[in-house]
């Protein structure tokens, strides 16, 4: 028997390969970052073609780290990047373009366009989506209508496009020789152009945003075996099994199988998953309603998500456009050189923000500064932004569910540090578990291919799998939570219509 399962995790800022085995713990892993282009204010790009050799690069390197081989592993999974939209010619398997990255705001024009007709929640009833830049349906068709020849060639079959699962598993499955042109229904759901009931493309959103049919992959489970992987990958012969869009897979990796179970991933942005069983749950306190699975034949899971912009990019940022830290881990001992924020709120709208506001307009702000304040309060005011945001994401979910939330499973990069994570707790009320597995992105695809293969025989296996990690408990007086975060809403105001 194989004795690994292997995911691909295509991030926002780095791709990695991660090989597990069957307790869920991490074997091999290998990553590399790719470069973030942003050639005008508000646009975000990925070169889809680096990404794709990165992507092949991982592979290589986590399989010789482990004296791995293709024979040892059972099935392999893909968990990306959601919204981001590449667009590519069919024969050749050049990108058109650059990826739009999920975080790009040129389409922001075309969504106040769009909303002049039945508003904002224009498509939500059938989508579970407001009309945003976030969503992939209007950069896809800014990409057929900007770049020269490509709606002809998408007119002509001589275009695919999809999000970035898509892109890697064409490539995987044999690109321009046969590749295969899938992605599952998590994906689908971010795109704007799948109806939530049916999980398939719908003509009437097709036809709203002028695109083509033909140029989309075909809407598969989160879990099934799609293709067999030829050579010359070194994973040649190995079933692709599972794609999951990123936070459904942290979902899946925290193994939040019951309704009313809930993640919040910390990494490029902030994401919070809320398990609502087998039907969707409109949202009317901006939230959005996604799939949140599919497994096999079962019938498909459903959660609401609240999705923040900037969390783990609002370092970076700290890092490579300020010079205050030289790398990203070093922020939490400059957020701890001062005792508190010196009444500092950094609103991080980079890209507007998002739920529960979704609001365009927004741009970043840093407010309450006085001859007092240093590099340590605007650290520490960065961290406590991404805490903030996620409360406002918690109040909208517990309006919404009709349940109050009694503790918050956390995931992604942003754990491992620990003032960020006592101050979520303390801003919170609630106590935050940490998983032992941080790695649970991956760890969700890995898990969506190995039910697929038969390497785990049911989700019971992976709940067994699971064990906390580390957690904190509320420690902040009542007052003071109170107060902090009527100061941050204030700040939230002072952001908004500024574009």
């Amino acid at each position: 028997m194989a004795r690994y399962i292997g995911a691909i995790d295509q991030g926002t800022t780095s791709s990695r390969f991660i090989l597990f085995d069957e307790a869920g713990e991490i074997v091999s892993v290998a990553q590399k970052e790719h470069e973030q282009i942003c050639p005008r204010p508000g646009w975000v790009e990925h070169d889809a073609a680096e990404i794709w050799r990165n992507t092949q690069e991982v592979i290589a390197r986590a399989l010789e780290q482990a004296s791995v081989e293709a024979r040892d592993i059972a099935g392999v999974g893909i968990t990306n990047q959601r919204e981001t939209i590449v667009l590519w010619d069919s024969r050749t398997g050049e990108p058109l373009a650059n990826a739009i990255v999920w975080q790009d705001t040129r389409v922001a024009d075309d969504v106040r366009r769009f909303a002049e007709d039945g508003g904002q929640d224009r498509f939500r009833a059938k989508t579970g989506l407001p009309l945003a830049t976030y969503f992939s349906a209007l950069k896809l068709r800014w990409l057929l209508e900007h770049v020269d020849g490509a709606r002809e060639r998408a007119e002509t079959g001589r275009a695919l496009a999809g999000t970035m699962d898509a892109w890697i598993a064409w490539n995987l499955t044999g690109g321009p020789r046969g590749g295969l042109h899938v992605t599952d229904v998590t994906n689908g759901s971010r795109t704007q152009l799948m109806d939530l009931a049916t999980l398939e493309w719908d003509d009437e959103l097709l036809e709203a945003f002028a695109i083509p049919r033909a140029i989309l992959p075909r809407i598969a489970s989160s879990s099934e075996i799609y293709s067999p992987i030829p050579a010359p990958s070194p994973l040649a012969g190995v079933k692709l099994a599972g794609i999951l869009g990123d936070q459904q897979a942290a979902l899946v990796g925290q193994t939040c199988f019951e309704p009313g179970e809930a993640k919040n991933t910390y990494g490029t942005g902030c994401f919070l998953l809320m398990n609502t069983g087998s039907e969707p749950v409109p949202s009317t306190a901006g939230l959005v309603t996604t799939v949140a699975y599919r497994f096999g034949a079962e019938r498909a899971a459903y959660a609401l998500e609240g999705s923040i912009a900037v969390a783990g990019s609002v370092v970076q940022w700290l890092r490579d456009n300020l010079g205050l830290i030289e790398r990203s881990r070093d922020v939490e001992a400059l957020a701890r050189s001062v005792d508190d924020n010196g009444d500092v709120y950094f609103v991080p709208a980079f890209s507007g923000l998002f739920a529960p506001h979704w609001d365009p307009t927004a741009r970043g702000a840093i407010v309450g500064l006085t001859r007092y304040a240093n590099r340590g309060h605007l650290a520490r005011a960065a961290l406590e932004a991404t805490a903030y945001q996620a409360r406002e994401v918690v109040e909208a979910m517990e309006q919404d569910a009709g349940v109050a939330l009694k503790a918050l499973r956390v995931d992604g990069g942003m754990v491992e540090n620990e003032l960020l994570m006592q101050f979520q707790a303390d801003i919170l009320g609630v106590p935050v578990t940490r998983a032992a597995i941080v790695e649970t992105t991956a760890l969700g695809a890995a898990y969506a291919a190995g039910l697929a293969v038969g390497y785990w025989q049911d989700p019971g296996a992976l709940r067994r799998n699971w064990r906390a990690g580390a957690r904190w408990t509320p420690r902040m007086p009542e007052a003071e939570r109170a107060r902090l975060y009527a100061c941050w809403r204030k700040a939230v105001e002072r952001s908004r219509n500024w574009a």
